[in-house]
C-alpha cells in the first residue's frame, strides 16, 4: 500500500515543492460531471489538487459511457458518487466534497463560496452563461475556467485556451456545436477537458 508521504514525495519530485504546496492548498470546484467534468477531475487529482468540490444532479446513463469517464458498472449511480469513488482509487488521500444538486443562482454561494478556482463543465449554454456571469459579478477574486466548442471531428488542435479577463479563461474552439452536424466525440471532449485542467495548474504556477 502506497503511503501518503510516498504519494506526496512523488508529486514533489515531478512538479516541485512550490507547485505541490499550491495544489495542496487550493480548492477547485468542478461544476457538471459529464464529458468535461468527469475528465477534468481525474486530471486534477493526478496533478496534486487535494481538495475537489464535485457538483452534478444526474445519474450515469448508458449513453454517457461513450465520452464520459465512467464504467458500465456505474450506470444508474449518482455521478457525484461514482466519480468520487473513481478519484479515491487514483488517490485515497484527496478530500472530495460532493453536492448532488443542480446549480442555480439561489445556491451558488453555498456550493462555491469555498472554491478558489471553478471549472464550468455544463452542456447547456444558458447554464454556462448563468454560472460565468454570476462568478464574474459576485466573486471577482475567484478564477473561472469555462468551455465552448468541442463537438465534431475537426482537428483537436483547434481547441485553445483563451484568457478573456484577468481571472476568466475560455477553452474550446468557440465554434463547433452539437446542433451543427456530428455530435460529441470522447477524444475531442477529453482534449477540451485537458485544457481546462491544465489551465488550473498554470494559474497555480503563476500565483505568488
Amino acid at each position: 500500500m502506497i503511503s501518503q508521504s510516498e504519494w506526496n514525495n512523488a508529486l514533489i519530485e515531478r512538479h516541485g515543492r512550490d507547485l505541490f504546496n499550491k495544489a495542496q492548498n487550493t480548492t477547485v470546484a468542478v461544476c457538471g460531471l459529464g464529458g468535461l467534468g468527469s475528465n477534468i477531475a481525474p486530471l486534477l487529482i493526478r496533478m496534486g489538487i487535494k481538495r475537489l468540490i464535485l457538483i452534478d444532479f444526474d445519474k450515469v446513463d448508458l449513453t454517457n459511457i461513450h465520452r464520459q469517464n465512467y464504467l458500465l458498472s456505474d450506470v444508474g449511480r449518482l455521478k457525484t458518487e461514482a466519480l468520487k469513488d473513481g478519484l479515491l482509487k487514483i488517490c485515497p488521500f484527496g478530500e472530495i466534497i460532493t453536492h448532488n444538486e443542480k446549480i442555480t443562482e439561489d445556491n451558488i454561494h453555498s456550493l462555491l463560496s469555498e472554491a478558489d478556482i471553478i471549472c464550468e463543465a455544463f452542456d447547456n449554454a444558458e447554464c454556462k452563461a448563468m454560472l460565468v456571469n454570476y462568478i464574474l459579478e459576485h466573486y471577482p477574486k475567484k478564477y473561472i475556467i469555462s468551455a465552448s466548442g468541442m463537438a465534431g471531428l475537426n482537428e483537436a488542435d483547434l481547441i485553445k485556451t483563451r484568457r478573456i479577463t484577468d481571472r476568466f479563461y475560455l477553452c474550446g474552439d468557440g465554434v463547433s456545436d452539437i446542433d451543427k452536424g456530428f455530435s460529441l466525440c470522447a477524444s475531442r471532449v477529453a482534449v477540451c477537458a485537458a485544457h481546462q485542467a491544465h489551465c488550473v495548474i498554470r494559474i497555480l504556477n503563476e500565483l505568488k
